[in-house]
C-alpha cells in the first residue's frame, strides 16, 4: 500500500478539504452536492442527495449524477494508492457500465469495497512498468439501505518514466 495513503485519507476525509477538492478538480460534482462519507482502508464511500440541481424530470436524482458519485466512490482508491508516488502514476476510466434498480430519491449512498485491489493494481504498474487495469464495483443504496444502482468502472494505471 502507498506509504502516503494514510496521509491522504487524513487530508481528503476533512470535509472542507473534500469540497475544496471538487471544487477545483470536478466542479460539477461540488455543484452537484456530492460528499464524502468514509475512506479507510476496506471502502470508499460518496453520498449524493437530492436537490433542485441534480433532479430530473421524473423527481429522481438524474443518472449521471449517480454515475459521478460512483465514479467518485471507485476513484478515491485510486487517488490514494498514486497520492504522492514515486515514479508518478497516471489513472484513467476507460470502461463503465451502470445498473439502475429503483428510483434514486433523497440521499444515495455509492459504496466501493475494492481498496486493496487498487492498491495492488498500482504496486504492480510500479514494479513491472506495464500498464494495468482494474474494474471497481460501486453499490448505490437509498436511506433503507435497498440498492437503487450499481456501478463498474475500469480504471487503468500507468507508472510514469519507468
Amino acid at each position: 500500500m502507498n506509504a502516503q495513503y494514510t496521509q491522504f485519507k487524513k487530508r481528503i476525509t476533512s470535509p472542507v478539504a473534500f469540497l475544496w477538492f471538487l471544487f477545483t478538480q470536478l466542479p460539477s460534482a461540488f455543484f452537484a452536492g456530492l460528499r464524502i462519507a468514509a475512506l479507510d482502508d476496506a471502502k470508499a464511500a460518496i453520498s449524493v442527495t437530492m436537490k433542485w440541481f441534480n433532479k430530473n424530470p421524473f423527481h429522481s436524482i438524474y443518472f449521471a449524477i449517480l454515475a459521478m458519485a460512483a465514479e467518485v466512490s471507485t476513484g478515491l482508491a485510486g487517488f490514494g494508492a498514486i497520492y504522492k508516488r514515486s515514479p508518478a502514476v497516471s489513472m484513467l476510466v476507460t470502461g463503465t457500465e451502470g445498473k439502475f434498480y429503483k428510483k434514486a430519491i433523497g440521499t444515495i449512498l455509492f459504496t466501493c469495497r475494492n481498496i486493496a485491489a487498487v492498491h495492488a493494481a498500482v504496486e504492480e504498474t510500479v514494479s513491472t512498468g506495464n500498464p494495468v487495469t482494474i474494474v471497481c464495483h460501486s453499490v448505490g443504496t437509498n436511506s433503507e439501505g435497498i440498492v437503487v444502482a450499481e456501478f463498474w468502472f475500469t480504471w487503468s494505471f500507468k507508472a510514469k518514466n519507468k
